[in-house]
């Protein structure tokens, strides 16, 4: 059996799979993303109750930054993040699984595994997907596999141009008013008083100012990473038009510069919304633990107890 975890900002999910088919999860929860402590100790609470013969592989996508290079002593600790309580947790002891053959990416990079798997990135072979929730953060697949075993992209802190008519100073605490500080959902309720599922008549400005700073994010992954295909997903990306509102405004950003480019076309397919939904990165979580089984993915690394 094989485990596949997702640790979100609001929410962990966690699934088990049979090796053979890690798209047919047998066993699944969901659990609320409190302190590290509690959070961790209900995931291993459940690993050990339907996983209690053990694991063959696991697979981790967390949010960052998180350690994923599999040669460093701090492979699977969280890094400097705005989480509170959660810097320098490190996610594998906390879970139980020191000495488990494990593969950890960020949960973006989760997701486009997911998506490109089982979803809408089947058929391309370089993928990105872009999320914008709780965080903004962008994962990237070359040929099929994570851009780098080494280290993750941090594109949520990216420096954009301000929309005109937005006095928010951002809530980034590092940078204020960098792309998360401006366009994630803590920013969306801090601006609008309400959540992006909530807006109410403020949900058409919203949408505007969204695009404004999304599109920059996907113009920036256009022209310096270059994938045939652009998943966006994240709970603020479901606000009703958001998606609809950033296609034409990338192709304005990016301005006939890669000629017939399919950014060029909001039409085209070029960016779309995860078909999985909310299992994108636990599903990708799944397929890298079958890639460790299977002996396709890099060398696992097992953490001695």
């Amino acid at each position: 059996m094989i485990a596949g975890i997702e640790t979100g900002g609001t929410k962990v999910l966690c699934a088990l799979a049979g090796t053979a088919d890690p798209g047919a999860v047998v066993q699944a929860v969901r659990i609320d993303t409190t302190t590290p402590g509690e959070t961790l100790g209900k995931v291993r609470a459940f690993l050990a109750e339907h996983a209690a013969g053990g694991l063959e592989a696991v697979g981790l996508a967390a949010f960052g930054p998180v350690e994923v290079d599999r040669r460093s002593p701090r492979y699977g600790t969280v890094g400097a993040t705005p989480k509170p309580g959660w810097r320098d947790t490190d996610l594998l002891a906390g879970l139980g699984l020191r000495g488990t053959p494990a593969a950890v990416v960020t949960d973006v990079t989760g997701a486009a595994v997911g998506e490109h798997r089982h979803g809408a990135g089947r058929g391309v072979r370089d993928l990105a997907y872009v999320t914008v929730g709780t965080g903004v953060g962008a994962g990237f697949l070359v040929d099929g596999r994570p851009l780098s075993d080494r280290a993750h992209p941090e594109a949520g802190h990216l420096l954009v141009r301000r929309h005109p008519d937005d006095p928010y100073p951002g809530g980034c605490p590092f940078h204020g008013d960098c792309l998360e500080g401006l366009a994630a959902g803590p920013a969306v309720a801090a601006r609008w008083g309400r959540p992006a599922w909530d807006l109410g008549a403020d949900r058409a400005q919203a949408v505007e100012l969204g695009a404004w700073y999304v599109a920059q994010l996907l113009a920036a992954v256009t022209l310096t990473v270059a994938p045939e295909r652009i998943v966006l997903g994240g709970g603020v990306a479901r606000t009703p038009g958001l998606l609809e509102a950033v296609r034409p405004r990338l192709a304005q950003l990016v301005a006939g510069a890669l000629g017939e480019h399919p950014c060029m076309d909001p039409g085209s397919g070029y960016v779309v919304p995860p078909a999985l939904g909310d299992d994108s990165g636990v599903r990708g979580a799944l397929a890298l633990a079958q890639d460790l089984v299977r002996g396709a993915g890099a060398p696992a690394r097992t953490t001695d107890a």
